[in-house]
């Protein structure tokens, strides 16, 4: 799906655990959340921390989509 709605212009970022499966199924802009059972936080956080590491997660998504890409590229940091 991520292709297609790439293929009409908009740009999509995958926020995913798995970067592998990403990579297979074609996404071009790709950010490593943090884990499966807990893709954007994290429990044994505090609330203020857990808060900012969401924060940091899509603030690196969203710079993600204003990056021009010519295949597949992870976000690392």
């Amino acid at each position: 799906m991520v292709k297609e709605i790439e293929r009409a212009g908009i740009p999509v970022v995958h926020v995913c655990t798995v970067v592998p499966i990403s990579l297979t199924v074609g996404a071009n802009r790709i950010v490593p959340a943090v884990a499966i059972p807990h893709p954007l936080g994290n429990p044994q956080l505090t609330r203020e921390e857990e808060k900012a590491l969401r924060k940091n997660l899509v603030k690196k998504a969203l710079k993600a989509l204003t990056v021009e890409v010519h295949g597949q590229t992870v976000f690392e940091d």
